[in-house]
C-alpha cells in the first residue's frame, strides 16, 4: 500500500470521529479508550470476514446458497407472471441494448420469498442462536446489555423496524443512548431481504466478487461502529438494561404461522420499496429539472441534486479512502443514498459507467452505501418503534438526526476499514 494511501486512512478514522464529536451533548464524557476499542475491533473483525479462509468458505456456501434461492425465486415468479420475470423466455426478440432487468417482476419477487424464509428460520429458532452468539460479543466489549445487543444485532438479518420488536417488552425503559444505539444500529445496515435483492441488482457490476459476503459483512461490521457513534454523540454511565426471563422472544406459533406473516411481511417491504423508488425517483427528476432551469440563468444548466449532494459528501468520501479523482463520483451516490435512498443510489452505483470507480473505490462505495441512513427512515423509525413504545416518541424524535448522522458516518468508517484489505 502506498504511502500516500496510508497517510489517507489514518487521517480517515480521525477525520470521521471528530466529524461525529460537535454533536455530542458531553464532549467532556467522551470515552477515547472505547473508540479505539471500537476501532481495534471492526479492523480485526474486518480481516475476519475478508482474510480467514474457513469464513470465506462459509460465505462460498452462503453464496451458492443465493444462487439457489434465486432460481428458485424465478421459478415462483415465472409461474405468477410468466416471461416479465425471466425475458430469455419472452415470445419475441429482445432488441434493445438497455438495462433488460425489470425491478418489479425480477427483484422484488427475492424479497417476498427471503422474508417468508427468515421467518420460518427464526421460529427454527436458527436466527436466534447466531443473532445471540453475535450480540453476546457486542455486550461484553462495548458494556451495553442483552436487550439493546439483541436489537443492534438483529439489524443484520432483520429490518429497522422488525429488529426492535425483538426487544418491545423492554422500550420503555431503555436509556436515551440505549435508544439512539438501537436507531444507530437500525439505520447503518439492511435487512436480508434487501441484501438478497441487491445481490441481483449489483452482480454485473460485480462479475468476480462475492456479493453476499460483503453486504453481510457490511452490516456486521456496521453495528460496532454505530455503537461507537451512539457512544461519541451521547455518553452516559447510565445502568444498562438486562434481559428479564428469555432472552428471546417467541415470534411466531408455527411453521405454517411463520411463512404465511413472514410473506405478507415481505409483501408490505416489496409494496413500499416500489411506492417509494417511482415517488422518490419521480421527484429527485422533477427537481433535477427546476435545478436545471434555474441553473441556467446563471450559466450552469447541469445543476442537479447529485451535483449538490456531491459536493456536500466530497470530503467524506475522501476520508473513506477513496482516491481524489474518484471521490466525487462516489460523493454523488453517498448523497443519493441519504436524500433518498439505497435502492436508488444501489441502482446508480450498478449502472456506473466503466472506469469511473476503481475496483477498490467500488467496493468502498458498497459498504458505504449499506445501510438505511436517509431522511425517510427517520419517519420510519420514528412511527415504528413509537407504535410499540408510544411514551418514548418525544425521545425518537429528538435523537432522530443524531441517529442518522451516526449511521451514516459508521457506514463510511465501515468503508474505509474495508478499503484497507
Amino acid at each position: 500500500m502506498a504511502m500516500p494511501t496510508i497517510l489517507q486512512i489514518i487521517i480517515g478514522f480521525i477525520g470521521l470521529v471528530c466529524i461525529a464529536i460537535p454533536f455530542s451533548q458531553n464532549k467532556s464524557a467522551i470515552n477515547y479508550r472505547h473508540i479505539l476499542i471500537a476501532i481495534i475491533f471492526q479492523l480485526l473483525l474486518a480481516f475476519a470476514l475478508i482474510k480467514i479462509p474457513f469464513i470465506v468458505q462459509i460465505f462460498a456456501y452462503l453464496s451458492d446458497g443465493v444462487t439457489a434461492l434465486q432460481a428458485a425465486t424465478q421459478e415462483g415468479s415465472e409461474f405468477v407472471f410468466g416471461y416479465l420475470s425471466n425475458p430469455t423466455t419472452a415470445p419475441f426478440e429482445n432488441s434493445s441494448t438497455g438495462n433488460s432487468i425489470i425491478f418489479a417482476f425480477q427483484i422484488l419477487p427475492l424479497i417476498v420469498v427471503i422474508s417468508s424464509l427468515s421467518a420460518l428460520l427464526w421460529f427454527w429458532n436458527i436466527l436466534p442462536l447466531i443473532i445471540r452468539a453475535i450480540s453476546r460479543v457486542f455486550e461484553k466489549l462495548f458494556n451495553i446489555g442483552g436487550p439493546i445487543g439483541l436489537g443492534a444485532t438483529a439489524n443484520i438479518i432483520m429490518g429497522q423496524v422488525e429488529a426492535p420488536l425483538l426487544v418491545r417488552p423492554y422500550l420503555s425503559t431503555m436509556s436515551k443512548k440505549e435508544l439512539l444505539i438501537l436507531m444507530t444500529a437500525g439505520m447503518s445496515t439492511v435487512s436480508g431481504s434487501i441484501m438478497i435483492a441487491l445481490v441481483s441488482m449489483l452482480q454485473p457490476q460485480f462479475p468476480e466478487v462475492n456479493l453476499i459476503q460483503h453486504l453481510v459483512s457490511a452490516s456486521i461490521l456496521s453495528i460496532p461502529a454505530a455503537i461507537m457513534y451512539a457512544n461519541i454523540m451521547m455518553p452516559s454511565s447510565e445502568e444498562v438494561t438486562n434481559f428479564v426471563g428469555d432472552e428471546v422472544p417467541k415470534v411466531y406459533d408455527s411453521s405454517m404461522d411463520a411463512v404465511t406473516r413472514g410473506t405478507r411481511d415481505g409483501l408490505e417491504i416489496c409494496l413500499n420499496v416500489g411506492a417509494i423508488l417511482i415517488a422518490f425517483i419521480a421527484l429527485v427528476s422533477l427537481f433535477n429539472s427546476i435545478l436545471g432551469i434555474v441553473g441556467g440563468w446563471v450559466g450552469f444548466s447541469n445543476l442537479s441534486l447529485q451535483l449538490i449532494l456531491g459536493y456536500i459528501f466530497f470530503p467524506i468520501v475522501w476520508l473513506m479512502g477513496v482516491p481524489l479523482e474518484e471521490t466525487f463520483a462516489s460523493a454523488e451516490l453517498l448523497g443519493l443514498k441519504t436524500a433518498l435512498n439505497e435502492f436508488v443510489a444501489y441502482g446508480a452505483l450498478a449502472n456506473i459507467d466503466p472506469g469511473v470507480l476503481s475496483d477498490r473505490s467500488k467496493l468502498i462505495t458498497l459498504y458505504g452505501l449499506c445501510g438505511f441512513a436517509n431522511f425517510s427512515s427517520i419517519g420510519i423509525l420514528v412511527s415504528g418503534i413509537g407504535a410499540m413504545a408510544p411514551e418514548r416518541k418525544n425521545d425518537l424524535i429528538k435523537m432522530s438526526i443524531k441517529a442518522l448522522i451516526g449511521a451514516t458516518l459508521a457506514s463510511c468508517m465501515t468503508g474505509l476499514v474495508i478499503g484497507i484489505f
